[in-house]
């Protein structure tokens, strides 16, 4: 803060005055002022005010849903006074479409937006957790050590099974492994216009329990004019990425169609870690005066080599993108198709509706080879070749996932009075889908045929959820108040890939309600605390890896947020605490299954609790700092790891139990920081400076120096350029360079122990990211 205090010294001004309907005078609350940097509200009376602004030139932005946005750009010398009239609209903004799941600026939670212009600056390739990474409390990282192919994002420590996210308010989580698998949607970002991070349990949303975060992304929106933009990239490893955009701006005053083809490829940091990447996004929309209705459909195919098993520890410092597969076609294959209806009706200024129709078809497989296969653990008969024998075989297998998802999701937002506001949501999914195995080769292929399925097992899941949220403005005070009722049905049958016999039904009724309080001290200064429940069901691997005796239970999750934000012309500064604490939450032990799988069990009580910081100040007319900090404390009261003993042939004989109180969670980084130095000294030229910082994290849950990964600091360097020039609007050039100092870091890994006649044994796999590296691109836009 003593950064600050020399603004305070500046002549600082004020700007007032009252926002109205155009069409009948009546007073908007709730409409949206922005001023500089400052954001304020109307109140029940239209009336606005905002302080603490220094002499100098300011654009002013008016808006509010359903009507046309006012701009203003003025010279303020001493106080100003803005009556303003807005005109309705003759369409619906596309944002109505996201309202309903969205956090707004009263709204008593932690959330930062993130725009399509800052996602942009380093959309150069990498996966979408990588252009969030600047964002506070979030790690990334990448199989393949470059952020192409398979990459991940953790909230607050929490792993993407946890993570919430939803594309346009429909749920994008996979509802049996509830992960996020941003590979099947390469260079998504593309055709992305926000996204608003909720950290903590947020408000209610459709899908998956957010346990640590949620992320609510946003599509592309309806543009002004006709466009065509061409994005090239290329850089270190081979990467690659060519995007074409097109669209038509409003057509006849009502139709619009954009469209985008990407590919995206890489040889990878890793040995053999290479990504081929594809995918395309369409979308047309009806913009009528009450309603409006929006027809999307994206799809993506990846084809990756796996490089999921990570590097040994020992080979770390001699050879660290070393890949133990090594034959050719040791692949995950996926494609996935996404259709989206979304439609939305305003059937008055007091009363819009929501609703949506989808359909995700998903198929792939990933296949590997297997030396020295048994032949009866893929119920296969022995060989017998003369007088010999033969019970072990090569093959080469692949493993099936083929799923259809399909629901309903909808939304009503009643605003009976300029006080209050209401939203009525929910949703209703199923998910069918199919797991199995061929064995496409082998090198005795006893009585196997080309349509043999060595296993195969079904999973259906059905998810239905009716929230109800609302809002009451009590002076400066906001009073929120958000319930939700979720039934998660799940069912799975057949065998699983080691041919166990699968029979298990279980269903769930949660009910997550949530309440807080925002208070606006006056135009610079907001005080919020809320209290939320959220529960979350076991996910497929959860469910095999048990029996109905020992069926993993359900977690929940008692969330308290309480926050403060300042904002001035100049500076923006946002403080939160918080406390989420679990009951039977279930904990990553650190162990991985042969393909990668995490594998986790319940624990009764455990916690996290931090502090985290948001803030940004613009030093000079040419330099600005952004940054973020979290502070944070992750316990388990009471965990029991569990170690087996095998024999020599590596059966298991046994077990022991190690048992630690107020241990540290896994992957749970006691501090994360964040900072960008922004330097500007031309409109069209950008040097920025991005740092990120992140505290060591333990492999399991026994807080074991041996079994951790080390803290890393990476420093990257960003440089742009525009220009524009006659039939062109716009020529960028951006370089990035990642890993500036060439650091050496690993940020993910797993472990596992074993009991041996040799004595206690312990494996580590790490992660081994880049060294330095560069990415540079060129954008066209016409």
């Amino acid at each position: 803060m003593a950064m600050l205090l020399p603004l305070f010294g500046l002549a600082q001004f004020k700007i007032s005055g009252k926002v109205t309907d155009q069409a009948n005078n009546q007073p908007l609350a709730g409409a949206s002022i922005k001023v500089g940097t400052i954001s304020v509200q109307t109140n029940a009376g239209g009336d606005f005010t905002a302080e603490g602004l220094s002499a100098g030139t300011y654009s002013l932005k008016i808006s509010f849903l359903g009507f046309r946005t006012y701009t203003s750009s003025f010279n303020l010398n001493e106080d100003k006074v803005f009556n303003v009239q807005l005109q309705p609209s003759r369409m619906i903004a596309d944002e109505v479409i996201v309202k309903a799941t969205r956090a707004g600026d009263n709204t008593p939670t932690t959330f930062r937006n993130v725009g399509a212009e800052e996602l942009q600056k380093n959309n150069l390739g990498q996966d979408l957790p990588y252009l969030l990474n600047q964002t506070p409390s979030v790690v990334v990282s990448s199989d393949a050590g470059n952020g192409v192919g398979y990459t991940g994002i953790r909230i607050r420590g929490s792993d993407p099974t946890r993570v919430n996210v939803t594309i346009n308010g429909i749920p994008y989580n996979d509802p049996e492994s509830q992960g996020t698998f941003w590979v099947n949607m390469p260079d998504f970002a593309s055709s992305v216009d926000n996204i608003q991070i909720q950290r903590g349990v947020g408000t209610s949303t459709n899908g998956a329990g957010a346990f640590g975060g949620s992320l609510n992304v946003q599509t592309t929106t309806l543009r002004d004019s006709a466009y065509a933009e061409l994005n090239n990239s290329a850089g270190s490893f081979s990467t690659m990425k060519n995007t074409v955009l097109v669209g038509t701006g409003l057509i006849n005053g009502k139709f619009s169609f954009d469209g985008r083809l990407s590919k995206v490829s890489s040889d990878g940091y890793i040995d053999r870690g290479a990504s081929n990447l594809k995918s395309y996004f369409l979308s047309g929309s009806y913009y009528g005066k009450s309603d409006l209705l929006r027809v999307n459909v994206f799809s993506g195919t990846e084809k990756t080599y796996q490089a999921w098993n990570g590097v040994p520890e020992e080979l770390l410092k001699t050879n660290r993108t070393y890949n133990a597969f090594d034959y050719k076609d040791q692949t995950d294959n996926y494609t996935q198709d996404h259709y989206q209806l979304l439609y939305t009706h305003t059937f008055s200024e007091k009363l819009t509706a929501n609703a949506a129709l989808h359909y995700t078809y998903g198929r792939g497989y990933f296949e590997e080879l297997k030396d020295g296969a048994s032949l009866e653990s893929y119920g296969l008969s022995p060989v017998s070749i003369g007088d010999s024998t033969i019970e072990e075989t090569n093959l080469v297998r692949r493993r099936w996932l083929r799923n259809d998802f399909y629901g309903l999701t909808y939304s009503l937002n009643y605003i009976p009075t300029n006080k209050l506001n209401f939203t009525l949501g929910g949703a209703y999914n199923e998910y069918d889908g199919d797991h199995f195995g061929e064995v496409i080769w082998a090198e005795y292929a006893s009585n196997s045929r080309n349509d043999y399925r060595y296993y195969s097992g079904n999973g259906f899941k059905t998810d239905f959820n009716i929230y109800g949220r609302g809002n009451y403005q009590l002076g400066r005070l906001n009073l929120y108040a958000d319930l939700q009722y979720r039934r998660v049905s799940y069912t799975i049958s057949g065998t699983d890939k080691n041919r166990t016999e699968l029979d298990q039904d279980d269903e769930h009724n949660f009910f997550n309600p949530k309440a807080g309080v925002s208070f606006n001290l006056d135009q610079r200064n907001k005080f919020y605390a809320s209290f939320a429940v959220a529960n979350k069901e076991p996910n497929r691997d959860d469910y095999v890896n048990s029996t109905p005796a020992t069926r993993p239970l359900s977690e929940n999750l008692k969330d308290i947020e309480a926050g403060y934000a300042l904002t001035g012309r100049s500076y923006r500064l946002g403080v939160n605490a918080y406390g989420m604490f679990y009951k039977d939450q279930l904990i990553l032990t650190g162990k991985v299954t042969d393909v990668g799988e995490p594998i986790r069990q319940n624990v009764g009580k455990s916690y996290r609790a931090g502090i985290e910081l948001d803030g940004g100040l613009s030093i000079s007319r040419v330099l600005s700092w952004a940054a973020t900090a979290t502070w944070s404390a992750n316990r388990i009261k009471d965990f029991t790891e569990v170690i087996y003993i095998y024999d020599d042939n590596y059966n298991v004989t046994g077990q022991v139990e190690n048992k630690y109180t107020d241990t540290k969670i896994a992957f749970s980084p006691a501090f994360i920081g964040s900072s960008e130095f922004s330097y500007r000294p031309l409109k069209n030229i950008e040097a920025a400076f991005l740092t990120k910082y992140v505290g060591s994290q333990y492999l399991d849950n026994t807080a074991d120096d041996s079994r951790k990964l080390n803290s890393f600091f990476v420093n990257d360097l960003r440089l742009r350029f525009n220009t524009s020039f006659k039939g062109v609007r716009n020529v960028g050039i951006t370089l990035l360079v990642n890993n500036l100092f060439d650091e050496l870091y690993e940020n993910n890994g797993y472990t596992y122990s074993g009991i041996y006649s040799t004595g206690l044994a312990t494996s580590n796999f790490y992660f081994p990211q880049a060294g330095r590296n560069f990415l540079v691109s060129l954008n066209v836009k016409f």
